[in-house]
């Protein structure tokens, strides 16, 4: 793709995710414009007070805006994520979700909930690090089940993790029937959900998803020398193990971020990389930052439909997303069977 294509796709993609926002926001039981959407944003910007204006002002600022702001940048770290687990797995159903990553990660965040580990010491940092090792624990158990002979073996990955997902989503069941009391809140890491989420949320989770985007994109390179294979790309001077392991750890610091505030909202990471890889081609330099961008799109639009296909009641966003994903993902499956058994 030439730079001019990436600026076209780019800026359409931006476009489009501003528009998502306004559109999301503007979505609820108390109908609320576009206009008047954009309206208090920018006025809240310049003047530090335009929240403080009127009832729609309050609902834009304090209850609507917070959660979509959050829900884009949950969809884009997914994407980013999986992105990234396809690149150095050389796998296009690699996936946080499908890897077991997301269940880990879970099993991490409910552990401090249960327990509250850490909360004194660091505060609104002990969720997202300690779904970060639960992550880290799932995708390196994965690796390595997956592995026969030291090589890894693509076949087997998808089955290790279903294996780790499954004993995983087993420890999170058995914490729940330790503590009932706690139900409530562990049961939105099951099916995912962004329901009461505020500014300090999106605070929480910031830093993970824009360190980690960035820091992805700055081994674009490395990334597309994993498609080449291990031996060629050692050839050209990547120290393959080394660099896969830094960024299994750096996906799933991520993961485990998102999965933090979010819950497990599964296949995110499988249905948008894959989808622009068809569309704009397999360099990571323009695919990691426009999966960025269609994935945060592709959750806002998940999670506005949530909100209210069964108003007032709301759908859990896992929900949405495997209805969409569950398919794609067998389409995927079917589609590579024969060269894996070729």
């Amino acid at each position: 793709m030439s730079k001019g294509q990436a600026l076209v796709w780019g800026g359409g993609l931006f476009l489009c995710l501003l528009f998502s926002l306004a559109a999301a926001v503007s979505v609820g039981s108390a109908e609320i414009g576009i206009g008047t959407v954009w309206r208090v944003i920018v006025d809240h910007v310049l003047t530090g007070n335009g929240a403080s204006m009127e009832p729609d002002a309050v609902i834009i600022w304090e209850l609507r805006l917070p959660r979509v702001i959050l829900v884009a940048l949950i969809g884009g770290t997914l994407a980013v994520a999986g992105t990234v687990f396809q690149g150095i797995l050389r796998n296009p159903l690699a996936d946080p979700y499908v890897l077991g990553v997301s269940s880990g990660a879970a099993v991490g965040s409910a552990l401090i909930v249960i327990t509250g580990w850490g909360l004194s010491l660091l505060g609104s940092w002990s969720l997202p690090l300690a779904a970060f090792f639960g992550a880290a624990i799932s995708v390196l158990l994965v690796l390595r089940l997956a592995q026969i002979r030291k090589h890894l073996q693509v076949t087997s990955l998808i089955l290790a993790g279903v294996v780790v997902q499954a004993f995983f989503g087993a420890v999170l069941t058995l914490i729940i029937s330790l503590s009932p009391e706690e139900l409530n809140r562990i049961q939105f890491w099951l099916m995912g959900s962004l329901a009461l989420r505020e500014w300090q949320h999106v605070e929480a989770v910031l830093p993970f998803c824009v360190g980690g985007f960035v820091l992805c994109w700055l081994f674009s390179r490395e990334l597309n020398l994993f498609a080449l294979g291990d031996r060629s790309a050692t050839h050209l001077g990547l120290s393959v193990s080394q660099v896969r392991l830094g960024l299994i750890l750096l996906a799933s610091l991520m993961t485990g971020a998102a999965v933090s505030v979010a819950g497990m909202i599964g296949f995110v990471g499988l249905v948008i990389p894959h989808i622009m890889r068809m569309l704009t081609g397999g360099d990571h330099r323009t695919l990691i930052p426009l999966s960025l961008l269609a994935g945060a799109i592709f959750l806002i639009w998940a999670d506005a439909l949530a909100r209210v296909v069964l108003e007032p009641r709301e759908l859990p966003l896992g929900v949405i997303t495997a209805f969409v994903g569950a398919p794609f993902f067998a389409v995927i499956l079917r589609k590579h069977q024969h060269k894996w058994h070729g």
